[in-house]
């Protein structure tokens, strides 16, 4: 438990309403020291020279301890229980019943880490993210190691201090503070049936299929040119850019920092234009989320406000950047655009050539740049890995031989090199362990809505390739986006699609977007 600050004691008289008018406002200014973490880490991740490290690792441990000592001022506890006691502000559904309970969880998860491990963490993973980049850069990972055994060290004792869950397992802990509720034994079950599917899928389509050309990705494009593309992609999906911004990075993330501010980044290449263009689209969907919750300044931080868990916040960026972004009728509409920002590089390109060259199923090293077909498996790769390590049955000197060599299994290739292997994400130097489940959450989660989309437009695709997104934004605004964390995420799911959790709309979304671009149907 955490020895907090004195603070001012409430009055004895307080109502219930004026004790949540409190509790909004407490909540509000740790949000808003929140945004400025967030903008410390966003900053450190795109503009920031090399050497600030240092001093970004005081100045975000700081950060963390102060954002911590609010989010557990003793007050707020004792204001949860006035607001808990009043029959009113908790009436079943309401509202008002769905922030306090979400509040509450969050006092109490909070109420267990020690400050000074909250500033541990934060610092260390500060340091660690830049040793990150370098060691990837070197393709050493005898460099990087020491910092990934002190966030391991450090996300166990976080763990351990959040307690196991009844019946589950320590790396439960860790999941749970991003998909709260899952459990390492369910994902688990969910992952084994799918990986067997995905890798019949794949090898029939090796043994039956003929690959498309792909030839026409590998054209040069400038990456001015590329970024002007995908901004006017961003403004057509929907994305407000006087709220919100899109830089470079080394790996691609959406930062939601406050109302009205939402950074968005991607990464170029030249050789290949469609590695930002996804990415772009990816971290769009992120952002379109962000800026779909109703988030005010006074409010800031209501659970109302917040996204109810990483798995549908995946499935928002997931279904923009697959669902939409590698469809025939996105290319109808987007190739004139390409064209006009990539002058003659795709000439003589149809929107057909370039959906079937996108609808892949090949195997790669890379996860962010993988296709849809082979996405999941990497996902699997690292939820298995990064649980090991949090039971100890791994350490980290034996991770890069353990990654290897389940890559060999799992997709047939040597892995040439740690930079294209265990290096290859930055979640583990932020100690994000247990975060990497939920991506394959968000893409179970996004063929449902999918097709929930299309029984509602039977016409989704032409106003698609007219280049009419409003409709579908709008039902994402409506049926996810606007309810923020009023209902846990199997339960939005199911309220937006009629549906539990399953893997068959993926698999029959993969079948009939990949099978025809290798002729099988």
């Amino acid at each position: 438990m955490t020895t907090a600050a004195p603070t001012a004691e409430l009055p004895s008289d307080l109502s219930a309403h004026e004790a949540f008018a409190k509790l909004v406002a407490m909540r509000a200014e740790a949000s808003h020291l929140q945004s400025v973490s967030a903008l410390l880490a966003w900053d450190q991740e795109t503009y920031m020279p090399d050497k600030a490290a240092e001093a970004r690792a005081a100045q975000s441990g700081l950060m963390a301890g102060l954002v911590h000592r609010r989010s557990t001022d003793p007050r707020m506890g004792e204001l949860l229980t006035i607001c808990e006691g009043d029959g009113e502000l908790n009436a079943e559904g309401s509202p008002t019943a769905a922030d306090l309970r979400e509040l509450r969880r969050d006092y109490e998860k909070a109420t267990r880490l020690p400050e000074s491990l909250v500033r541990e963490l934060a610092e260390a993973g500060s340091a660690a993210q830049q040793a990150w980049k370098a060691a990837r850069s070197a393709d050493d990972f005898g460099a990087f190691r020491p910092h990934l055994e002190k966030m391991l060290d450090l996300s166990r004792t976080k763990a351990e201090a959040l307690g196991v869950p009844d019946g589950g397992e320590l790396y439960d802990a860790l999941l749970d503070q991003y998909e709260p509720g899952a459990r390492s034994a369910e994902i688990e079950s969910i992952f084994n049936p799918l990986r067997e599917r995905l890798s019949a899928f794949i090898q029939d389509i090796a043994d039956n299929g003929t690959a498309p050309d792909t030839s026409m990705l590998d054209v040069n494009v400038p990456e001015a040119a590329q970024h002007a593309f995908g901004l006017e992609v961003l403004a057509a999906m929907g994305f407000d850019l006087e709220a919100g911004r899109l830089d470079t990075t080394t790996h691609p993330f959406c930062e939601g920092t406050a109302p009205g501010d939402t950074r968005l980044t991607t990464r170029y290449r030249e050789s290949r234009f469609t590695d930002a263009l996804y990415g772009t689209m990816h971290e769009g969907g992120h952002g379109l989320y962000e800026q779909g919750l109703p988030k005010t300044v006074g409010e800031a931080g209501m659970p109302s406000q917040d996204s109810v868990s990483l798995g549908i916040h995946e499935s928002q960026s997931r279904l923009w950047e697959n669902f939409v972004g590698r469809s025939e009728a996105f290319w109808t509409w987007a190739k004139p655009i390409a064209d006009r920002h990539f002058g003659d590089a795709l000439s003589g390109v149809s929107p057909a050539q370039l959906a079937a060259a996108v609808n892949t199923a090949e195997p790669s090293f890379i996860r962010v740049e993988a296709d849809e077909g082979t996405y999941n498996l990497h996902v699997m790769l690292r939820f298995e890995l990064e649980r090991a390590m949090v039971r100890g049955d791994l350490k980290p000197a034996d991770l890069p031989a353990a990654w290897n060599e389940r890559f060999k299994e799992l997709f047939g290739l040597d892995v040439p090199s740690d930079a294209k292997g265990c290096m290859q994400d930055v979640h583990w130097s932020f100690g994000l362990l247990g975060y990497f489940p939920t991506y394959t959450l968000g893409n179970l989660y996004a063929a449902q809505q999918w097709e929930a989309l299309n029984r509602t437009m039977p016409d989704l695709n032409d106003q698609i390739a007219r280049g009419e997104f409003s409709n579908l934004l709008g039902w994402l605004n409506n049926h996810i986006h606007v309810h923020g964390r009023r209902y846990p995420a199997g339960e939005l799911n199911k309220m937006a699609t009629g549906q539990e959790l399953s893997a068959d709309p993926l698999m029959k979304h993969l079948e009939r977007r990949i099978k025809p671009a290798y002729g099988m149907g």
